[in-house]
């Protein structure tokens, strides 16, 4: 599932499901190694829910409701300048409802260290043709990459649920980089941190700023928080 795009003349692409097996199955046909990643739903934010995800953690999915409590945060946060690590890996989002991609290349593209993607499978290619632009640049790359929509396609149709572009929510990436918990999400102006993390703790603190968000959005129900894991 997904964001409507700001621009209503952007291009749109169906909503990825929030769910494991389709995300694997699209992650895996990409080019990330089977024996190297996987997504895994998280079921609750308590500690004992916590600890039976898979470890270790290597980046954190979250699906949230769009409501005016969301965007008036967002846009709060967009008057606070942030100063991402210089490795962090962060891309803007043009096409309507990509944003379940967008997390997912969020997560590959600051996890890369931790895993090995197959030599020219369509993500090596992508990331190293966008190492060197900046964030609108590789939206802009993105969206003219014809071979990437039609693996979105695949995926967005090959969920449980009937797809549709009319959607209300969002999907955001949390990582740690250089020592540091980074929220990535397209429709914000650059990575926003949230203070220092690890490896070893990084689904923890990714849940206690995912648990702010929900406290902020009481009445709304349409939560999703998926872990991908080092296999």
């Amino acid at each position: 599932m997904a964001t409507i795009d700001e621009s209503p003349s952007a291009k749109r692409w169906l909503p990825l499901e929030a769910n494991p097996d389709v995300m694997n199955q699209f992650l895996w046909g990409l080019g990330v190694k089977e024996n190297e990643a996987e997504c895994y739903d998280v079921y609750g934010l308590d500690e004992e829910l916590l600890e039976m995800v898979p470890k270790p953690v290597l980046a954190v999915l979250f699906l949230y409701p769009l409501t005016p409590q969301s965007e008036e945060e967002r846009m709060r946060q967009e008057g606070v300048k942030h100063e991402p690590g210089s490795k962090v890996y962060f891309m803007k989002q043009t096409v309507g409802n990509a944003c379940g991609t967008i997390g997912l290349l969020h997560a590959v593209g600051n996890i890369a260290p931790e895993i090995k993607l197959i030599e020219d499978s369509f993500l090596d290619r992508f990331f190293k043709s966008t190492a060197s632009m900046d964030p609108m640049e590789r939206a802009i790359f993105l969206a003219n990459d014809t071979e990437m929509e039609v693996a979105h396609s695949v995926a967005a149709t090959g969920g449980e649920t009937v797809a549709s572009d009319n959607v209300d929510t969002h999907f955001i990436c949390f990582a740690c980089v250089e020592g540091q918990l980074f929220e990535l999400d397209g429709r914000k102006s650059g990575p926003i941190l949230h203070g220092a993390s690890s490896p070893g703790s990084l689904l923890k603190d990714a849940a206690k700023v995912i648990q702010d968000m929900i406290q902020k959005n009481p009445e709304s129900l349409n939560f999703n928080v998926i872990a991908i894991s080092k296999k």
